[in-house]
């Protein structure tokens, strides 16, 4: 069979909720096509997320369409995620369309019948041009496909499965309990036209013997109506880098006795916590989120991660006490790092004259840095490759990518922390502080290694790692799944 010629119907990884595991099915689906000679790209039409990645040429994407692009052997493209809702608070959000942001929308706003028809062809456009250009799509669902009061502004789930005309596969969470009546609600609430085309179920995070639920999965079959293509177990030892903040529900959250416990402020709009995946993976260290300042105690660095919102989680850090008790440990010798929000916060004053982040506002930060940021609405988006020197007079080369509002400006004899590429400064460094807008700062083993000096020679490839993860990922789906019975649900033959 001449795979680079046998075009394959898209497929779609629909939920029966909210983190039922579509992200890291369809980043091993598309490992899967790849290994088999095809040409896979993920699509998902409408992410909301605050973990977002910057494209080779220099647009925003959710960070999953990123990992699933990384898994298919391909860059990632805006195509792959032409809209993306960066929640702002409890009814606004900013939307970035075709990788640009295009302001703010109020929750009403966004689901006006108008708005929602020009994003909506937006979004299939996107499609269509990345189906031209790909084979299969492998299309990524979002929350559940049977929210039947969304169902005319849906835009994401089965419209777009029937846009493109997609095969369906339906992936039920056994782990969180309920997997029988959500699957068998998800299929039959749709109307004829959708249900034709779930084809069928994935039962995912299957704990224990697999063999106790074989009466279990023909029960599925029988009340859907549908097959079950695969029970997939638990794997808690798979790494696939997370979308949302959901998955910090299952972080560490206290120091460890023994290890290099790196304390990552929980801020409440927490945003591109993938930073620290590498630190996560590095033996002998113990990365905890915490949102209580006497968690701090124990750590031996502290990271302020980047955030939607800066101003809001800066009052949130003063409301809670959290301020005081990060420049005290810094005040002590403990190192503070602080990445793109987090760095304006260790600034002396953030100013955001035209209420980008809603209301116009001038707060004092934590005084740390001597900078100063005024929020505008111009957005940096780009990779890029930076260079910084250490005390010690070591130089240090790096890469990463910065996705950031408003401009810091350096105070007179002000340090910085680095040059980038294009022979712009970066960051300012303050004895033992420092700040960057760059995420992926900390992926860099060297930058690790001047910082916590006991990792030196730790911290391994993080790259080679993420490949890895894919490899084991697909052995593992197709180990449980029945790929023959996938293919010939997305054969046109």
């Amino acid at each position: 069979m001449n795979t680079a010629m046998r075009r394959l119907r898209p497929l779609m990884l629909g939920g029966t909720g909210s983190d039922v595991g579509k992200s890291m099915l369809a980043a091993g689906l598309c490992r899967i096509f790849r290994q088999d000679g095809y040409a896979p790209a993920p699509f998902k039409a409408q992410n909301m997320a605050l973990n977002s990645y910057a494209t080779p040429e220099g647009f925003e994407i959710g960070r999953a369409q990123a990992v699933q692009a990384e898994a298919a052997g391909i860059d990632c493209h805006t195509d792959m995620n032409p809209l993306l809702l960066k929640p702002q608070g409890d009814s606004t959000c900013q939307i970035v369309v075709d990788g640009v942001a295009a302001g703010t929308y109020s929750s009403a706003r966004l689901y006006d019948s108008e708005v929602r028809a020009e994003l909506r062809g937006g979004v299939c456009k996107a499609f269509d041009r990345l189906s031209s250009r790909y084979n299969p799509i492998v299309m990524e669902g979002a929350g559940s496909v049977a929210e039947i009061n969304l169902r005319e502004s849906d835009i994401v789930n089965m419209p777009m499965a029937a846009y493109a005309d997609a095969a369906v596969l339906l992936v039920a969470d056994i782990d969180r309990g309920g997997v029988f009546a959500s699957a068998y609600g998800s299929v039959m609430l749709q109307p004829p036209e959708y249900r034709r085309l779930i084809k069928g179920i994935i039962v995912n995070k299957f704990r224990g013997d697999m063999r106790l639920f074989d009466s279990g999965r023909r029960m599925l079959e029988e009340c859907c109506g549908v097959p079950v293509v695969g029970v997939v177990p638990y794997m808690a030892d798979i790494h696939i880098e997370d979308e949302d903040s959901v998955a910090l529900g299952g972080k560490r959250v206290a120091p460890m006795p023994g290890a290099v416990n790196v304390a990552v402020v929980r801020l409440p709009h927490i945003s591109n916590f993938t930073d620290f995946n590498v630190l996560e993976h590095t033996p002998g260290v113990n990365v905890y989120y915490t949102a209580e300042a006497e968690a701090l105690v124990g750590a031996d660095m502290i990271v302020i991660p980047g955030t939607k919102t800066t101003i809001s989680d800066l009052r949130w850090l003063k409301a809670t006490g959290m301020d005081e008790a990060i420049t005290g440990l810094a005040a002590d010798g403990l190192p503070v790092v602080g990445i793109c929000g987090g760095y304006q916060m260790m600034g002396r004053v953030i100013d955001d004259p035209e209420g980008y982040e809603g209301e116009t506002d001038c707060v004092d930060g934590l005084g740390l840095l001597p900078v100063t940021t005024v929020i505008s609405a111009d957005k940096q988006i780009r990779r890029i490759a930076f260079e910084m020197t250490t005390d010690a007079g070591a130089c240090i080369v790096g890469n990463g990518y910065e996705i950031h509002m408003g401009r810091t400006r350096l105070d007179q004899d002000a340090i910085a922390l680095s040059m980038l590429s294009d022979g712009t400064a970066d960051g300012c460094r303050n004895g033992n502080c420092y700040g960057t807008y760059i995420h992926g700062f900390l992926d860099n083993s060297e930058v690790i290694a001047w910082l916590l000096p006991r990792l030196s020679g730790c911290v391994a490839d993080y790259g080679a790692y993420r490949q890895r993860q894919y490899d084991t990922l697909a052995a593992r789906l197709r180990e449980c799944l029945d790929m023959n019975m996938i293919y010939r649900m997305i054969s046109y033959d």
